[in-house]
């Protein structure tokens, strides 16, 4: 209902938001679950975008990925945070999940969602990581071909399990670990990205652009950041914009 109001009101595009969002409907008694929920939603008339984050990879069921790839507004991008590409360390996390059980899953995803973009969180010196297991987080993004990710340093936590942990990482190393963990993300992004590059995309034209306020900025069904040249006019509208650069992190193009 909440959401049919927000339609009516002209909102084209919801964001469905939980810390684990596809654990929704984990503790009904009806068997209602998240993908069932996307189905719904999906069906309200006059809404063109459905996204959802962030999804725990162990809720991200053959069900939920059935009904992204059926359902025509629910945006092929999936944020699934999984922290780490080294099972050692995923179990210190209990995180309940192995590095190969995330390559299974992703591969799956490319395979059966089309165009999908997945994103992920990761966190780097998580206590007691070794060389070989940062090591392994480089494996895992160069074998889940992330479209880009949220990349932290493990700062202790007062109260947390992990604060007490013995083998904290020196800073240097954690600083050192992060600058290798973003040239590879960006290599990754980049390739991604060059998918784009002479197509013409459905953009969400969100405002002005951060960088230049003569240009329009927007994203696409997977959350590609697009800078274009259009009419201002055109604002939380969906335009096709041509694009002539792929960036790193962004698209370049205009309306056409």
């Amino acid at each position: 209902g909440e959401i049919k109001a927000l339609v009516a009101d002209g909102c084209l595009e919801v964001t469905l938001l939980g810390q684990n969002v596809n654990s929704y409907g984990n503790d009904r008694k009806d068997g209602y679950g998240f993908a069932d929920l996307l189905r719904d939603v999906n069906a309200i008339e006059g809404l063109e975008r459905i996204r959802f984050m962030t999804s725990h990879p162990k809720d991200m069921t053959d069900e939920v990925i059935d009904a992204v790839a059926a359902c025509d507004k629910v945006c092929p991008a999936v944020h699934l945070a999984v922290q780490s590409g080294s099972t050692k360390v995923l179990k210190a996390m209990h995180r309940g999940y192995t590095k190969e059980k995330i390559i299974a899953l992703v591969e799956k995803m490319h395979k059966r969602i089309p165009h999908v973009a997945i994103t992920t969180d990761l966190i780097v010196g998580f206590p007691g990581e070794t060389e070989t297991d940062f090591e392994e987080t480089l494996d895992i993004v160069r074998r889940c071909h992330f479209d880009a990710a949220f990349s932290f340093l493990y700062s202790i936590r007062t109260g947390t399990p992990a604060a007490k942990m013995p083998d904290q990482i020196p800073e240097n190393i954690k600083h050192e670990r992060l600058n290798r963990l973003l040239k590879v993300l960006h290599s990754e992004g980049n390739e991604r990205n060059l998918w784009f590059q002479d197509q013409t995309v459905d953009v969400l034209v969100e405002g002005k652009s951060a960088h230049n306020e003569d240009r329009l900025s927007g994203r696409t069904m997977n959350g590609k950041l697009v800078n274009f040249d259009g009419n201002a006019a055109t604002i939380g509208t969906i335009v096709p914009v041509h694009i002539d650069c792929a960036r790193t992190f962004s698209l370049d193009g205009h309306a056409v």
